[in-house]
Formats: structure tokens, sequence, C-alpha cells
């Protein structure tokens, strides 16, 4: 069995971009359809409601696309939106980043210590705690927000003293709270893993929520028939934004330096 069709990859601006180059290394194969709402970003810090509306108007557009599952790439999104988008749409697979990054933190973790950094609206919404709980009853999950880090992210400033400055202040607000294993809950955050590794314990396990859900999407794929199985293509991508098309383009040359990004669509987004 083959499903020709494309997977869509939604995220409130460019941070689903880490994401998305996980995907593509791991389904060169496939095509993809990615929909940045650059109009409306950051998500981080806005209310539930908003974002659920947000979310059911980027899914809308991307099954437009006739996208074959429909991945939401931001933490945010993910927390907030994703069982109203499975609502909407019960006859399209919608997957998070929540979930894999959850699921590779309890089973890393040996003490169930656990620290979440994520923006502001993920922390609120207690959803990698609750996905936690729900594979680990016994874990002792700490949420932090690191706003921040998004903008350091943005504007390049992944190593040196601006980066280590910053970092360093968010570390040091988790004292001496013995965790083991912490999960980059946010997906502008893998650019600054190399910082947060030096300035960590070597003992702490660092979760990349990219890598797991790019391995959790595979998996889905394959389970499900819905691979692109021609040998030896290379798959197609299309990349949507709702502003700043230019912006996009010099952001994404950042996130995906290895990929070819030719052209970006400005799109304009219509009520679910």
């Amino acid at each position: 069995m083959t499903d020709k069709r494309a997977i869509g990859v939604f995220d409130s601006g460019v941070g689903g971009l880490t994401v998305y180059r996980a995907l593509r290394a791991a389904l060169p194969q496939e095509d993809f359809v990615y929909l940045g709402d650059t109009a409306r970003l950051p998500y981080g810090t806005k209310s539930g409601e908003t974002i659920k509306h947000y979310a059911a108007q980027a899914a809308a557009r991307l099954r437009e696309e006739d996208v074959k599952l429909l991945l939401v790439a931001c933490n945010t999104a993910s927390a907030q939106a994703l069982p109203d988008l499975r609502e909407r749409h019960p006859d399209i697979p919608c997957l998070g980043v929540v979930e894999p990054g959850a699921r590779a933190a309890a089973g890393s973790s040996a003490t169930g210590r656990i620290v979440v950094l994520a923006t502001e609206g993920t922390v609120r919404s207690g959803a990698y705690r609750d996905a936690i709980h729900r594979l680990r009853p016994d874990a002792q999950v700490r949420g932090l927000a690191c706003n921040l880090l998004v903008a350091l992210a943005e504007e390049g400033w992944c190593e040196g003293l601006e980066a280590e400055a910053i970092v360093s202040r968010y570390v040091r607000q988790l004292g001496d709270d013995p965790f083991d294993t912490l999960v980059l809950g946010c997906t502008h955050f893998p650019l600054l893993a190399a910082t947060l590794r030096r300035l960590l314990p070597s003992s702490v396990a660092v979760i990349d929520s990219a890598q797991t859900t790019a391995r959790a999407v595979t998996a889905y794929l394959a389970e499900h028939d819905l691979e692109q199985s021609e040998k030896g293509r290379s798959g197609r991508n299309l990349f949507l934004v709702t502003d700043a098309p230019e912006r996009f383009l010099l952001l994404a040359q950042r996130f995906l330096p290895e990929i070819d990004v030719n052209g970006v669509e400005l799109v304009a987004l219509r009520n679910a």
C-alpha cells in the first residue's frame, strides 16, 4: 500500500521548522506542506480559546491541500488545541508534539524527576505533566516558562555570551532540584540545546521533542499504511505563511540550513 498525499505540518511561526527538519530527515520520500501562522505569533502567551480558534483555521487550510496526516508542530497548540482538532476532523489523523516528548521523558528518567522547559502557555496548560503522569504516575514534573529563549532562537543568538547569560539565568531558577531529565518543550529550543547541554550536569538527559515526534510520525505512517513507498524519490516541500514571507524565508535558512527553501506562499486563513 502507498499513500502519495502530503503530510500537513502546522506551527505558530518558524519554531516548528525544527520538527520539520527532523521529519524531512526521517521521511525523505514524503511530500510536506508546512503552514506557519506568522501573522499571529507567538501563541505561547495567548489564551486557550484563542489558540483553539487559530489552530482550527490552520487545520482547515491544510485540509484544502488534501493532506493525509496533520501534525501540530507547535507545543502550545498541541497542548491547548489537539483534542478540539481531533473532534473537528475525525477522518484524518491529528498528531502533536507533546505525547512523543512525554513518552520519551517517562522512559528516560531513572528517578521520575523531570523538568519541562516551554513557553508560558504550554506550562500553564499542564499538558506535559498530564501526559507524563498518564505513563508514569509517580513522576514529579516541574514546568519552567522560558519565553525569552524563543527570541534568542529567532535572532540566531544560540551560542556565545548573550545566550549563555540568559539560558543560565533560567537554569538557576531550578535551584538544587535533583532532576535527571529535561524536556525541550518548545520547538525553538533545540537550537539552544548545545548551550543548555554545557550548563547542565552531564547526568541530565535532554529530550528533543522534534526527534521524538519524527519517530512517532514515521511509526504511525507505517502502522496505518500511509507511507509514500516509492523508492528513491525526493519529497516535495510547500511552505505557506500568513504574513511576512521574506522574514520567514530568512529564518528558515537558520532553522533549515541543509534544506533548499525556494519559495514561500502567502495565504489568508478563514473561519473554520
